[in-house]
């Protein structure tokens, strides 16, 4: 198993990605955090398939995107059981969801790029 290919790991990470993003709302509903507002960005499982780490952007403040790390978090297992019913892997991975700010600072460097295309040189200085 350790000598998994780096393309089935692909496949698996990719696999894991739709299925969680799908049973977002199903997981998610009712929750005080709106499924609406979370997107899985990036699944990396480990080489032996047992731990995925699960990467997530929130859109909203900080404190909604704590919230939706804790509610994430807590409802891990339900993701691990759809997981378990949907996808066909030797060992079902436990879930660790992190906040993912890649987007958040794609946002900030094109916001500064802007600033300074429009002739506001203090616009570095903001950042």
């Amino acid at each position: 198993m350790f000598g998994m290919s780096v393309e089935r790991l692909e496949r698996v990470n990719s696999l894991l990605k739709r299925v969680i993003a799908e049973s977002m709302f199903t997981v998610m509903q009712g929750d005080t955090v709106a499924p609406g507002l979370i997107t899985v960005t990036e699944v990396h499982c480990g080489r032996d398939l047992r731990d995925a780490t699960v990467m997530v952007s929130v859109f909203g403040d900080d404190a909604l995107k704590e919230t939706a790390i804790q509610h994430l978090r807590h409802n891990a297992k339900r993701f691990q059981q759809i997981i378990n019913r949907e996808v066909r892997l030797k060992f079902t991975p436990r879930l660790l969801f992190q906040l993912d700010l890649s987007l958040e600072k794609g946002d900030e460097v094109l916001a500064i790029i802007d600033r300074l295309e429009n002739g506001k040189p203090d616009a570095a200085k903001d950042a």
